[in-house]
């Protein structure tokens, strides 16, 4: 009754919460027996929540509920309400059954492991690729099961795969799946890192993990193996080192030179990583909560700054590449591969860089004898090239390198993975046209949420476009995210030094000779003014008449630039932040990325403001 008065929740939903409360305490106080133990299964505990509360291992509960036969049955989601007798492949498991509602498949069925509910991170690029895994395993005879367990997919479609489980992506349910239908393989490489890290455990357990080893999956998902293997093959990458203590920390800061990022082991808050600029921070941000311990090390990497991010994504067979595509971020590194803005084929990157990056990526997929999509990220500067992290699996931007190639890269990789793939010759740099992907953010959505891309990826979507340079289709895809250009009025607020604001003057005159009118803050105005730029004062201050708040409250910008000093974005910055969110809130569209700011400013001038002839999507790849 006091819960119910504290939460508003009715008292039929506590009483069953507190059953399983009850339950487990009584699990943490007596033997398990085999009655105790079908009672937990059915009230859904995990193997290992029960091991926990038993002090024992999942392994040995897993093998005292099969020893007991004390294992789910495959029941059929009734989709007609028991009107007529159902017969669909939507499927799901349970231990209050005690028989199948299906019968297993004559012909050893291949398991496509989804990407989950979507999340920020995990989204609706895998599940294209898990569709498309099916379409190709189809079309080569095999019969398909589908695990995922979001509704909202269209890998959960029922034309999809010869059977679908609406089951959570764990390695209890996986393997529970398994012992019913006795796959021929496993895919794993195509539902993101959730799907990935189960790589490991199912090979562990006798299963066939279709395309690269499990072994090798996580020589190069361990961060420690992967940096001696680059080592080993005299292949760059960003200084980087695991600390257990604040001392340590400093120590490594004081070597490699500040900013540094740091990637704690577990999450807080939902702060996975972040960019440190001073002493002070890190004491502050590794202070936080014991951030940092012996059992909770921290991952602190040489954050480079000023320096360009490209990225491969590709297949390969038995260590060789079979086709690959370069693209490049438009923002500098520093921004999430999921939130950068990605150019394909790249329109900045030298020759040269593309064909040491190209050695390197051949490197790497020897050593670790990948079979199947792979992704691998580096950062440029200086002529230096560096390897961020090799992940074996597809990437987000799979779809993306897909459809502006005008090969499937999934549809390659499972022919690899299942040994039917044909060779052939590819042309994935010298096209006639060009794609960009542009990230898509939900900032107004969330309330008090500062809207600056950084580390940590934020955005929930993306839109690509196509068109004959880079200038249309960076503009046509900005335009795609929901945005539109509804007047000349705009605002200019450039933090930092000189060299940021100098670096968009040539196009700031052009926009003024296009008869657009430029607001600014105080120390963008006076920049302006040296260079006889003309432009309207704004103050910070709402103490002043003519200050930010008032023009976005009366909607009279129609576009807002305000690019942070170092990306170091607080709320403690009030103007700064108080103008993004003034922004976001009044629904103006908003650019705080110095790179993202010059090709917008270009694009503003060179794109013509008359009606663009938008081309099929066939017309530009009519010869793939």
């Amino acid at each position: 009754e006091r819960a119910h008065i504290l939460s508003a929740i009715d008292p039929w939903f506590l009483s069953h919460i507190k059953d399983i409360a009850d339950l487990e305490k009584h699990l943490a106080k007596n033997p398990l027996t085999p009655p105790l133990l079908k009672q937990a299964k059915q009230f859904g505990f995990a193997d290992k929540t029960i091991a926990t509360l038993q002090n024992t291992t999942e392994q040995a509960i897993r093998d005292k509920r099969i020893a007991e036969h004390i294992t789910p049955v495959v029941k059929q989601i009734d989709t007609l309400s028991g009107e007529f007798p159902a017969q669909t492949n939507y499927l799901y498991l349970t231990y209050h059954g005690t028989t199948h509602d299906i019968v297993p498949s004559n012909n050893p069925p291949m398991i496509i492991v989804g990407s989950g509910p979507y999340a920020i991170g995990s989204s609706v690029e895998f599940d294209w690729c898990a569709v498309n895994t099916a379409k190709t395993l189809k079309q080569i005879g095999e019969t398909t099961i589908i695990i995922n367990s979001n509704p909202e997919t269209v890998s959960t479609d029922y034309d999809e795969s010869d059977k679908l489980y609406f089951e959570e992506l764990t390695k209890e349910r996986l393997l529970d799946i398994a012992d019913i239908e006795n796959p021929k393989g496993i895919v794993i490489s195509v539902g993101g890192q959730i799907a990935n890290n189960l790589a490991l455990p199912l090979h562990e357990a006798g299963h066939t993990i279709l395309g690269t080893s499990p072994v090798d999956i996580d020589r190069a998902e361990n961060r420690q193996i992967f940096s001696t293997l680059l080592n080993t093959l005299d292949i760059d990458q960003p200084a980087w080192r695991e600390v257990t203590t604040l001392e340590d920390a400093e120590q490594f800061a004081n070597t490699v030179g500040y900013p540094i990022l740091v990637r704690p082991s577990y999450v807080l808050s939902g702060a996975a990583m972040h960019v440190i600029y001073s002493k002070d921070q890190l004491e502050n941000y590794l202070s936080k909560a014991a951030i940092v311990s012996p059992d909770h090390p921290v991952v602190m990497s040489q954050f480079i700054t000023g320096a360009k991010e490209l990225e491969i994504d590709g297949v390969a067979q038995n260590g060789d590449i079979v086709i690959y595509a370069f693209s490049e971020h438009i923002e500098n590194a520093g921004v999430h591969s999921g939130d950068a803005t990605l150019v394909l084929p790249p329109q900045r990157l030298y020759l040269e860089t593309m064909r040491r990056a190209k050695r390197i990526a051949k490197q790497i997929v020897k050593a670790l004898n990948i079979t199947g999509p792979f992704n691998m990220q580096y950062i440029a500067r200086d002529n230096e090239l560096k390897v961020i992290e090799c992940n074996v699996r597809s990437s987000r931007s799979f779809p993306f390198v897909s459809k502006v190639t005008g090969y499937n890269f999934i549809d390659i990789a499972t022919r690899v993975m299942t040994n039917t793939y044909t060779k052939q010759r590819y042309n994935t740099v010298d096209l006639d046209y060009v794609g960009v992907k542009s990230p898509q953010f939900s900032y107004s959505r969330l309330k008090g949420a500062d809207p600056v891309a950084h580390v940590e990826m934020a955005s929930t979507g993306e839109v690509a476009c196509i068109a004959k340079n880079y200038v249309d289709a960076f503009f046509r895809s900005w335009l795609a995210t929901e945005q539109a250009v509804t007047g000349n009025n705009m605002l200019l607020s450039i933090g930092g030094n000189g060299e940021k604001k100098q670096k968009l003057i040539p196009y700031i005159k052009e926009l003024v000779q296009s008869d657009w009118n430029i607001f600014a803050t105080p120390g963008t105005h006076a920049m302006l003014a040296q260079h006889n730029i003309p432009a309207t004062l704004v103050h910070k201050s709402k103490q002043e008449p003519q200050n930010i708040y008032t023009y976005l409250n009366k909607k009279q910008f129609n576009i807002v630039i305000n690019i942070p000093t170092n990306n170091k974005h607080t709320k403690a910055d009030t103007h700064g932040y108080g103008l993004r969110r003034g922004a976001i809130d009044n629904h103006i569209p908003l650019i705080t990325n110095q790179q993202i700011a010059q090709i917008f400013l270009r694009s503003l001038h060179e794109y013509p403001r008359k009606q663009q002839i938008i081309l099929p999507w066939q017309t530009y790849i009519q010869n793939k």
